[in-house]
């Protein structure tokens, strides 16, 4: 999907008075779709959710592309405190239970904006996993929510491209050897032997936080 195919489906939404909202991880590759957003409508509510585990670079990162795209950002964090994520022998959640803790600290805080929204514009791309594969361009979310996926069929290739283009900076980790960056007590550097994803949750089976697999209603 070309910006003009992504733009005539904004316009669309805004002409249904259809609210609209994006989330980004703010990674290299997240900033593609906040760049082409910002060219379209940079009112749209762009929410970070912030789990307290962030890397301070990406945090840094995140001002500095909020700043350069005159952003409306917006942040939201879990309503459990952080001292109060431990299991029953103390553990941290990511630790013992990584699942419960993406729960606590991705899902659940975005179900409040969820319903205060019709449309979800989600930078998913089929190419970064099996549940993201099996996605189409629209589907619902709770709340009688449309999830829009207008980088669904996009590839590495051309975010790469498109980077180039614009002449956008990257995510200052990536030097550092981090190529897919999450929270920092579950990401891991890049091996060569990996794909782009498996530097997170490394040894888990694990692959998503929830929000495309928790936050969808697939049929």
């Amino acid at each position: 999907m070309d910006f003009e195919a992504i733009k005539y489906k904004i316009t669309e939404y805004n002409k249904a008075y259809r609210k609209m909202f994006t989330t980004s991880s703010f990674q290299t590759h997240s900033i593609v779709l906040l760049h082409i957003l910002s060219r379209i409508d940079n009112t749209i509510p762009v929410y970070f959710i912030n789990t307290g585990f962030h890397f301070p670079e990406t945090v840094a990162f995140r001002d500095q592309i909020a700043e350069m795209l005159k952003l409306n950002l917006k942040e939201v964090y879990s309503s459990t405190p952080r001292h109060m994520q431990k299991d029953s022998q103390g553990k941290l959640l990511f630790a013992s239970d990584p699942d419960f803790c993406c729960y606590l600290n991705k899902v659940q805080p975005l179900e409040p904006i969820l319903a205060e929204h019709d449309v979800w514009i989600n930078g998913v791309r089929a190419d970064q996993s099996s549940v993201r594969k099996s996605f189409k361009e629209e589907e619902k979310a709770p709340h009688d929510v449309i999830r829009y996926h207008p980088m669904l069929d996009w590839n590495t290739k051309m975010i790469e491209l498109y980077i180039k283009e614009h002449k956008l900076p990257r995510h200052p980790l990536e030097e550092k050897g981090y190529f897919s960056i999450g929270c920092e007590p579950c990401t891991r550097k890049f091996d060569l032997e990996w794909s782009a994803r498996e530097g997170r949750w490394f040894g888990l089976k694990k692959t998503e936080c929830g929000l495309n697999t928790d936050l969808i209603n697939k049929q």
